[in-house]
């Protein structure tokens, strides 16, 4: 990323114009021969900054324990320009108060003598209120002493034995083989009660009381009566038992954001109208009408208000980026986009920057000329597209066409967009089979074949049009490739077999790619006797690039785009280009080298991405492993292609099957766009500068993708070049050009105008936090690749801080130098980055595999933000509080384990999985109604879809399923966990507020890392 007018980087070395910080500096916490002062620069009272006035805030005591791996980095060096994920860590650091996300040695037990973390915890919070401050959340301190908790480290997951009902038994001590022990639960109620809901109108509320009555011991955890929870130490003992409620209001909550703005402005008309307006949350349903600006569906801003200067925007450090979903699917109650033909005259464009034509082109001179919008440039008008001016000085048919009044519409492309000045043939869908021993055994193969029949009847056409013109071709492999000849005209397939894996070449072009109507029972019985074809192969090595390379070539002879759905199972051992071998070393885990495990192994597969790009073949991956398969690898593959990845780990088929041709139908049928070419526009002043996703850059302005379809977003970064106006402000031009699935070459455009000011209260009050974590997700997933996770980890609550702490000393009204005052657009931004933060790409956790962290990382790179703000924090149900009269869903809660209740049944989906939470005491009509079992002990926890039991609550839960389903880019695989049994833990990761069972911060422990951090930078 160029180093020059950076708009969103940490505050590493310089103290930032306007805001008055100094940076944390490099040192030993408490370390006296590391503790002197940069020259020029004063050394803060103490760790928290200025304090209050009356109030000295003592050095924390020095203690390994409370040096986190979330302590922010400073560079020293003068004169060097701070960046984002910019290289690796500096040999010393600066410790801060969040818990350490890395498990610790040392024993779960604190030593008698210590002091205590509860006691250390209110030095620190004791005197912390909570007060509403305009339209900010305030934590405001009164008098008293203040120093830093002192957090051991995150707990050990208790052994299997804790989560069983029955007598509790001290664990074993800790050793060398065990790792630390697990101290007993508390005996009493699991859950605690519910809260009183009118507890928040007490105000002032302390933090620390609110903590305490939580249960918050040592570890910082869950509830300690929860068995298997994180329980307490002995310093628990040293004081009298608390009560175990927390009040769901003292932190901002996402449910009360989330229904609050649906509340607001859900089931409205939400039009497009105003330059800078900031739209609806991505969970409030609401109707969008284009009146000039882009919907929301297709770009998404972090902030609507872009500061007018680049000092602005570093001294605020809000990254100023759109999340662009070119191909969304609006919903069937939203006008599809318009398609302008203008013939051979093609799209009216600026001479100077290329803009196309768009509502803020501004016509003069009678209509004959007009300026353009993004470059000022005076450019005459064609001949063909002239029309007066009315007395407003508007083309007489402004509403008549789409390009001057709406947002996003289309072009009809004309033979200059396409390549070689040729009409693109339709697309083509080629299936290319694993057919090695462990599949045809597994029977995958069968299904495969079974489902494509199914499957070929749906493919993908143009509206107007009664079949699709998706012609398709059939490819078996294992260490070899079987090409099938499936013309219309032959009795039998006829099967080419290519042994030289290593130049692979097409052996035929007459017969392998054809329209399914027309060979339609020709292809059956293809796919009728691939499965006993190989049934007596023992060939149980694969080859996977040469499959990708037979693909393309495939294309490439038939000179069309398209697609290639590729069913996989193994690691590729096989001699031949793109072999790999098991590479997954656990003992890389928190080291500087646990990047390596994100790289691909080698560069085949990114240089075979780049020529599948070259030619328009996108890939599509179906992965069906039992062991190691690298998919950091292969998973490149797809990424790079605008192909999407599946993933289905010890794939069973009474399970899984269903998820899979779920996916499968889905990934066939959805809208999508092929060969395209994306371009950015920006009006002067700033420009594009990063691009994160599935993307392939020739250049710094193009970016080329083999496909695009309707899941797949571009989070896009700008930065200042300019002064910005605060009379024309800020816009922005989206072109995708594409082939269409009929075979016609089209330019999509989007349009959106943002506000600019030189006000900092302006940028903030316009912030998305949605937009913000998507981007923020991006660009820590992009840099895993090249920096240690701890430096990344590092970075985002250093960033996180320092906003809020430039809100703080810019925008709030004037208080105590050690408040915490959260801007209302960003009270919920915590809460989202401790998530990222905890999520297993940037914290490894035992149990979870090297593929699936790559499986994670990729899914995240191409995700719009409706998606990754499910994904950040899952949708969380209570199933039992059912109106079974309503089609209503119930209530959401917060991710939260306090939330859970013996008695209770919950949902929790995250677009990946869904989960279905059967507490111990559940009532047994439920369990009834829901499974047809009379009780819970009954209840089978290896189904993977409901039964159809036809009762009321069946039928509502069956239906919120369905909805929670619709629209996301993968089917959600359904697990039934039972309270206290061993799969609850994967259950309880999710629980996002939390403490993480293998590291990671609660929510209120990360907030009160981010206000110490605050603080510090407000010394």
């Amino acid at each position: 990323m160029s180093r020059q007018g950076y708009v969103a980087t940490p505050p590493y070395s310089q103290s930032q114009p306007g805001i008055g910080l100094s940076p944390p500096h490099h040192g030993h916490y408490g370390d006296p021969s590391h503790a002197t002062s940069l020259p020029g620069m004063m050394k803060p009272p103490g760790p928290l900054g200025a304090a209050a006035p009356g109030v000295m805030l003592p050095s924390p005591p020095p203690g390994p324990q409370q040096f986190g791996q979330n302590a922010p980095y400073a560079s020293s060096i003068p004169g060097l320009p701070p960046q984002r994920f910019t290289g690796p860590a500096p040999v010393h650091s600066v410790a801060s108060a969040c818990a350490a996300y890395q498990p610790s040695a040392q024993p779960s037990y604190p030593s008698p003598a210590s002091t205590s973390p509860v006691t250390q915890l209110g030095g620190q919070l004791g005197a912390m209120q909570l007060n509403s401050h305009g339209n900010s959340l305030v934590v405001s301190p009164s008098a008293g002493p203040a120093g830093p908790p002192a957090f051991p480290g995150p707990p050990q997951p208790a052994p299997p034995s804790i989560l069983q009902p029955g007598p509790r038994v001290l664990p074993p001590p800790p050793t060398a083989l065990n790792g630390p022990g697990a101290p007993p639960p508390a005996a009493g109620t699991a859950f605690p009660p519910p809260h009183a809901a009118e507890a928040w109108a007490q105000e002032p509320v302390t933090l620390l009381s609110l903590l305490l009555a939580a249960g918050y011991g040592p570890q910082m955890g869950a509830p300690a009566s929860y068995p298997g929870g994180l329980a307490p130490g002995p310093a628990r003992m040293a004081g009298p038992q608390p009560p175990k409620q927390l009040d769901p209001d003292a932190v901002p909550s996402p449910i009360q954001v989330i229904e609050s703005d649906r509340a607001a402005r859900g089931g409205q008309v939400y039009t497009t109208n105003t330059r800078g307006q900031v739209p609806p949350l991505v969970t409030t349903d609401c109707v969008i009408q284009d009146q000039g600006h882009a919907s929301p569906r297709y770009i998404r801003c972090t902030t609507y208000c872009f500061p007018s200067s680049s000092d602005l925007a570093k001294q605020a450090q809000v990254p100023l980026a759109a999340v662009l979903q070119p191909f969304a699917t609006p919903p069937a109650d939203e006008t599809p986009l318009y398609l302008v033909d203008h013939g051979e005259s093609g799209p009216v464009r600026c001479n100077r920057c290329k803009a196309y034509m768009c509502p803020f082109m501004q016509f003069i001179e009678g209509g004959r000329r007009y300026q353009c919008g993004f470059c000022s440039c005076v450019n005459e008008v064609p001949p063909f597209y002239f029309q007066h001016l009315d007395h407003l000085g508007r083309r007489l048919d402004h509403y008549e066409k789409p390009e001057l009044s709406l947002g996003s519409y289309e072009y009809v492309a004309t033979l200059d967009y396409c390549r070689k000045n040729k009409p693109p043939s339709p697309p083509a869908f080629i299936f290319m089979i694993n057919v090695s021993y462990s599949n045809i055994k597994s029977g995958l193969v069968k299904l495969i074949c079974e489902e494509l029949k199914t499957v070929l009847e749906r493919l993908p056409r143009e509206e107007h049009e009664e079949s699709s013109a998706v012609r398709v071709g059939f490819v078996t492999y294992h260490t070899v490739l079987h090409f099938f000849n499936v013309k219309s005209n032959l009795a039998q397939p006829q099967m080419m077999v290519v042994t030289d894996i290593g130049e692979v070449f097409v052996p035929l072009l007459d017969g392998f790619l054809v329209n399914y109507h027309e060979s339609q029972s020709v292809i059956h019985n293809l796919l009728d006797q691939i499965p006993g074809m190989f049934a007596d192969s023992n060939e149980n090595e694969a080859v996977f690039a040469p499959v990708v390379q037979a693909g393309m070539e495939a294309l490439k002879a038939a000179e069309c785009p398209g697609k290639l759905f590729i069913f996989h199972s193994s690691l590729p051992t096989a001699e031949a280009p793109g072999k790999l071998k098991n590479r997954d070393d656990k003992r890389l885990l928190n080291t500087d080298k646990e990047k390596i495990l994100f790289q691909p192994q080698t560069s085949v597969y990114e240089s075979l991405a780049k020529d599948c790009v070259a030619h328009g073949c996108s890939v599509t991956l179906f992965l069906f492993p039992s062991q190691y398969v690298d998919v950091a690898s292969l998973g490149l593959v797809p990424l790079l292609t605008g192909g999407t990845l599946y993933k289905y780990s010890h794939f069973q088929m009474h399970l899984d099957s269903q998820q899979f041709l779920n996916d499968l139908r889905s990934d066939v049928e959805k809208k999508i766009g092929f060969d395209a070419i994306m371009r950015v526009r920006t009006s002067t002043g700033f420009r594009a500068t990063d691009f994160f996703g599935g993307v392939f850059m020739n250049n710094t302005t193009d970016v080329e993708m083999a496909a695009l379809d309707c899941d797949k977003a571009v989070t896009v970064e700008f930065k200042h070049d300019d002064r910005l106006s605060e009379d024309s402000g800020a816009l922005i031009q989206c072109a995708v050009l594409y082939t269409t699935i009929g075979g016609q070459r089209r330019l999509r455009i989007h349009n959106l105008g943002l506000n600019c000011s030189s006000q900092l209260a302006d940028l903030y009050k316009s912030c998305e936090t949605d937009a913000l974590i998507n981007f923020f997700a991006k660009s820590a997933f992009k840099a895993v690749l090249h920096q240690p996770l701890k430096v990344i980890r590092e970075i985002l609550v250093n960033q996180t801080a320092h906003m809020l702490a430039c809100y703080r000393k810019n925008c709030a009204s004037p208080s105590a130098a050690s408040q915490l005052i959260l801007p209302d657009s960003m009270k919920i931004l915590p809460v989202y980055m401790n998530s990222l933060l905890k999520s297993c790409v940037l914290l490894s956790r035992p149990d979870t595999p090297t593929d699936e962290r790559a499986f994670q990382r990729q899914l995240v790179m191409t995700m719009g933000v409706a998606d990754s703000q499910l994904f950040f924090y899952p949708q969380f149900l209570p199933i039992h509080t059912l109106d079974v009269k309503s089609t209503a869903l119930p209530a959401a809660v917060r991710c939260s384990e306090s939330r859970l209740s013996e008695g209770g049944i919950f949902l929790l989906a995250n677009g990946l999985n869904m989960f279905l939470w059967l507490g111990v005491s559940s009532p047994p009509e439920l369990i009834q109604g829901i499974f047809n079992v009379p009780s819970l002990a009954h209840v089978s926890t290896d189904m993977t879809v409901l039964p159809e039991v036809g009762s009321p609550h069946s039928q509502q839960l069956r239906m919120i399923m369905g909805v929670i389903q619709q629209k996301r880019p993968y089917a959600m695989k359904l697990t039934i966990v039972k309270q206290r049994e061993q799969p609850e833990m994967v259950f309880r990761q999710l629980l996002v507020e939390d403490r993480g069972l293998h590291g990671g911060s609660s929510y209120v422990d990360f907030l009160c890392c981010v206000h110490k951090e605050i603080c510090q930078l407000l010394s």
